[in-house]
């Protein structure tokens, strides 16, 4: 047996899901760079020494740029909160609670 509260919630479920599918697109995903290799033989690492530098240096870049987008990230996230919180509000003055 359904639950008649429930059921009637669910056209609004879909309605708060199809607003917010399009935001998905906007969200930003920020993957953190893998760390460089560094070999245990100190014979490899002078042998590579070049590469491992290389791959040294891009992962600082990387690690910056993530940085950089995690803090992106956050301060769209901190902003739709803020949003949404202020849309709970006139939805409970709506509702009358």
């Amino acid at each position: 047996m359904r639950n008649p509260r429930l059921t009637c919630l669910l056209p609004l479920q879909a309605m708060v899901l199809l607003i917010c599918v399009p935001e998905l697109v906007f969200a930003e995903s920020c993957f953190a760079p893998s760390r460089p290799f560094l070999p245990s033989d100190s014979q490899a690492a002078r042998d590579y020494a070049d590469i491992i530098r290389g791959d040294f240096e891009d992962y600082i870049q990387d690690i910056q740029s993530y940085f950089r987008c995690l803090e992106q990230e956050r301060a769209r996230a901190f902003e739709e909160a803020r949003e949404v919180s202020q849309d709970y509000g006139r939805f409970l003055e709506l509702v009358g609670d």
